[in-house]
């Protein structure tokens, strides 16, 4: 039976987080704590949308020889492991926490390049995990030794076993799916990624804007921009909307775009509206900063959240 949720991590890792007072580049700096956790961008995802109370299905590639962390968080979410362990560790990124200046510096690892036959053994559970209905998430970047087409052929394939793909990705790989003859439902681009693809610099909300609008009028369904402390641009062929976040204290902004995408799917799969997606996906991002770590601190609060966001409409 296909799960309502799916999402795929072919490049997943341990984010270890160093709290410190102040970054002081060059410098020793000391460490005020450190903590593990079981991450990348599609492990971030189901993790939240488990803690909302979805039923998910991880699937990807881990490490063997350290995989505790993933197994610890599959087992405290309710979450349905699916993923293919292969020889070796799963890679560990740095995240840098400057508490004075309130911002994380990433230190993100390449990641170890899969046996050859990895990649079908991993995706098996995936396509049997995903049937009409299903929101399937591809997410983060891919390991050395995958093209960069990997995420457009899968959009075209979980799309064909009538999934909705929601896709997060960067540089070549986003390339490749918005090029595709197959799009997927939904993406969400940050600003530099949109940059990237575009090949130009677009500082302002208007070329943002029609840079999103012209993807939405190729056929994707739903062209999400997130813009960290301005928030999210949300685009369809039909309308567009800005949410700002609310003024809240940050503990973390690791992973807040991550829980964006989860509150895309879990709005996809409900079918919301423009304005009501919006803010869901704008209040999964905002309480996520509140946390260190993937997750979100419960339905009830994320739902308080949105009550209090406002979709403002743009021309």
């Amino acid at each position: 039976m296909a799960a309502p949720f799916v999402t795929l991590s072919l490049n997943p890792a341990i984010d270890q987080t160093v709290e410190l007072e102040a970054l002081l580049p060059g410098a020793v700096n000391l460490a005020r704590g450190a903590v593990r956790h079981a991450a990348g961008k599609g492990i971030n995802v189901a993790a939240c949308l488990a803690d909302w109370g979805a039923k998910v299905t991880a699937t990807g590639l881990l490490g063997e020889a350290n995989d505790a962390p993933f197994r610890a968080l599959f087992a405290g979410r309710g979450i349905t492991d699916c993923c293919l362990r292969i020889p070796g560790e799963t890679r560990t990124n740095i995240k840098l926490l400057d508490r004075a200046a309130g911002a994380t510096t990433d230190i993100n690892l390449p990641g170890t390049a899969p046996p050859a036959e990895a990649l079908d053994a991993a995706l098996a559970p995936l396509h049997a995990a995903t049937g009409p209905g299903t929101v399937a998430v591809l997410a983060g970047s891919l390991p050395p030794g995958l093209p960069a087409e990997t995420y457009a052929e899968l959009v075209a394939l979980l799309t064909e076993q009538g999934a909705r793909v929601v896709v997060d990705a960067s540089r070549a790989p986003l390339a490749a799916v918005l090029g595709a003859p197959v799009l997927p439902q939904a993406v969400k681009p940050n600003r530099h990624e949109l940059e990237g693809w575009a090949g130009q610099p677009l500082a302002e909300r208007e070329a943002l804007l029609a840079t999103a609008q012209a993807l939405a009028a190729r056929g994707i369904a739903l062209v999400a921009v997130s813009l960290g402390a301005e928030g999210a641009l949300f685009v369809t062929k039909d309308g567009a909307v800005q949410v700002r976040p609310p003024a809240i204290a940050v503990t973390s902004s690791v992973g807040a775009g991550d829980a964006m995408v989860a509150g895309i799917a879990a709005g996809l799969a409900e079918n919301l509206p423009l304005e009501a997606l919006a803010r869901r996906a704008a209040a999964f991002s905002a309480a996520k900063l509140q946390r260190t770590g993937a997750g979100l601190p419960g339905r009830a609060a994320v739902e308080e959240i949105a009550a209090g966001l406002t979709a403002e409409p743009l021309a």
